[in-house]
């Protein structure tokens, strides 16, 4: 992990080491590369790879499905079989372990709870004598949700994903899950059910994404897709926009830690882990005004690293994309913050809320040494499901409204629409759109 200091490498090398890499162009490790060479006998890139798959999925229907779910997951699945039953979600509910369960429960309450509050309200005026202009709001009628199950389960991604819809009055929400070895984590099932979600299937990949984008003969079509995946079901969301909708194209994690001289090198250190160990490609950052601080970071990460289950994930994380920055001044570190446009971002310091009207850029503002990221993560309330990859600048974090659509409403009177008439006659004619300006004189004669 490198430590690079603001004052002797320059602002152009920072700006430099925190751009973001757009999702096409991340490197695919030699592995998955070899691995994919055997599938579709030659090196395709990963958006190469995305295209053909869901190309596939869109043609065949349930068939693709079947053929890709053997190749990738090395399982054997009949489209009769994709469904969830009753069966799994009581032997889940067996497996499960009570006190895990009532967590989920008071996460799900919390996370319900501050979803509630994010509901617009339709709502009409009155223009003129009787006219009338409004808004209509309208939950989409049905959403599909991915939910990672690669190298880890996400019971939090289910309830940050489907409570929010649920809350919106989403008519019909199903979910894709990857099923290791055919089977899906019992918390994963546990918590879908807490949450309300409809049909879970039990697939995953690009595939599943294409499934729910166009549907198939089992995997009904949605109208917008949501929920975090690898770079391929990233991809996916990408190549079936348009077709349906999407939350966001959501990458590798990424925490930004902002820490002055009074900051604990154990808490960053551990923060930076945090999301190190999610995936070889995660980002954690730490800007600091104390370069002793560095030093005692950098080593707490080392000391940390050797404990970790995930060591492997974190330490190639941290070798290719941890960074530590030594910043002139604070205003220097909130700068490099919005540069980045971070997902997470912690403010380790002694007066956080002094520095929140200068963020312009984040998925998430964590304040404080006690409101780490995984309180973000699992129970405090905001949904988990943040912009990446610098889309903080221009993406917000998915929330009620993600699953509503706004209807405009408009009613005019004959004397109310006559009093504008002229003045929409005026603006149609100079765009040259006669029909335009004839569809409103004509109701002046009629």
């Amino acid at each position: 992990m490198r430590i690079l200091k603001s004052s002797e490498v320059g602002r152009g090398e920072i700006e430099r080491a925190l751009a973001k890499k757009p999702f096409d162009e991340i490197q695919l490790p030699q592995k998955i590369r070899d691995f994919n060479k055997k599938i579709f006998g030659a090196d395709l890139t990963a958006s190469e790879i995305v295209r053909k798959i869901v190309s596939d999925v869109r043609k065949f229907g349930d068939a693709a499905i079947i053929d890709y779910t053997k190749k990738f997951d090395g399982v054997e699945i009949r489209a009769e079989d994709f469904l969830v039953s009753e069966e799994e979600f009581s032997a889940a509910e067996t497996q499960a372990d009570s006190k895990v369960v009532d967590s989920l429960k008071r996460a799900a309450e919390n996370i319900r709870s501050y979803h509630a509050e994010q509901l617009p309200k339709s709502w009409i005026t009155f223009r003129g004598e009787n006219s009338v202009l409004g808004q209509s709001i309208i939950p989409l009628e049905r959403v599909g949700v991915y939910v990672p199950g690669g190298t880890a389960a996400y019971p939090s991604s289910v309830l940050m994903n489907v409570i929010p819809a649920k809350v919106a009055g989403v008519g019909e929400i199903i979910m894709c899950v990857p099923a290791k070895g055919g089977k899906i984590n019992p918390y994963v099932l546990v918590a879908a059910k807490l949450a309300g979600a409809d049909k879970i299937f039990k697939i995953g990949g690009a595939q599943a994404v294409a499934a729910m984008a166009f549907g198939t003969e089992t995997i009904p079509r949605v109208n917008k897709i949501t929920g975090p995946g690898n770079i391929f079901v990233t991809l996916a969301k990408k190549e079936v926009f348009g077709h349906c909708d999407i939350d966001m194209l959501a990458g590798p994690s990424e925490i930004f830690i902002v820490a002055d001289e009074f900051a604990n090198p154990i808490f960053a250190a551990a923060d930076m882990l945090s999301q190190a160990e999610h995936d070889p490609l995660a980002c954690s950052i730490v800007v600091t005004t104390d370069e002793e601080l560095a030093e005692k970071i950098s080593a707490e990460v080392q000391t940390q690293l050797e404990k970790l289950p995930r060591r492997e994930i974190a330490a190639a994380s941290i070798e290719n994309n941890g960074l530590i920055i030594v910043a002139e001044n604070l205003n220097e570190a909130i700068n490099f913050a919005n540069i980045s446009a971070p997902e997470h971002l912690e403010l380790l310091v002694s007066a956080p809320l002094n520095l929140l009207p200068k963020i312009k850029n984040a998925g998430a503002v964590f304040l404080g040494a006690y409101s780490p990221e995984p309180l973000g993560d699992y129970f405090a309330g905001p949904n988990h499901v943040l912009p990446t990859g610098g889309t903080a600048k221009f993406y917000s974090v998915l929330n009620v409204e993600t699953f509503l659509k706004r209807t405009s409403l408009i009613s005019y009177t004959r004397d109310d629409l006559l009093k504008s008439a002229a003045d929409i006659v005026r603006l149609a004619e100079a765009e040259g759109l006669d029909a335009h300006a004839t569809a409103i004189v004509i109701r002046d004669k009629g």
